[in-house]
């Protein structure tokens, strides 16, 4: 029974995310605990979901060209990006990842943090489920509502809001 629900959950969980935002994720919920130990306010993460019309598209290409400038061209795997790593590896360099924006979804929203096989082999299977469920844009949107911008900052609209905060010199917290 456990096979079945980590094989048939995932799509269950997935495919609302077609036409609603999850509450939180994961990094919420764990940024939460963190910043409650540590004494911060707001101790749950700040976040305002924005549809796709409200995020400029110039931040969209921005971060497709920072995270993963070929996101439309691969399903979920840039195999390109992790035989450069591989490669940095065998030339003695530090292992750099090569996740892309699905990957970063996948984890975000429901895995935890840290450098595993399991995390990683699950965090794989969830990326095909992802690319099967959702379109490239709403994976898109997806991973520009929740990304963690800032300490306890998530999304677009509120990283937006708190650099126009800090540009005002009003406090943030």
């Amino acid at each position: 029974i456990v096979t079945v629900l980590l094989v048939a959950g995932p799509f269950v969980v997935i495919l609302p995310l077609n036409f609603v935002q999850p509450a939180t994720t994961m990094v919420m919920l764990r940024r939460a605990v963190q910043r409650t130990i540590a004494g911060k306010h707001p101790r749950y993460p700040r976040r305002d979901v924005v549809s796709r019309d409200a995020i400029s598209p110039h931040l969209r290409r921005a971060v497709l060209a920072s995270e993963d400038d070929r996101f439309y061209l691969h399903f979920g795997f840039d195999l390109e990006e992790i035989q450069n790593a591989l490669e940095r590896s065998r030339r003695g360099r530090r292992l750099r990842g090569a996740s892309t924006i699905t990957q970063q979804v996948a984890k975000n929203l429901f895995l935890w943090e840290g450098r595993s096989y399991i995390r990683k082999g699950y965090e794989a299977y969830l990326t095909v489920v992802l690319e099967i469920c959702l379109p490239k844009d709403r994976i898109l949107d997806l991973y520009l509502n929740l990304a963690e911008w800032g300490d306890g900052v998530f999304g677009a609209e509120m990283a937006a809001r708190r650099r126009a905060i800090c540009q005002i010199g009003s406090s943030w917290e």
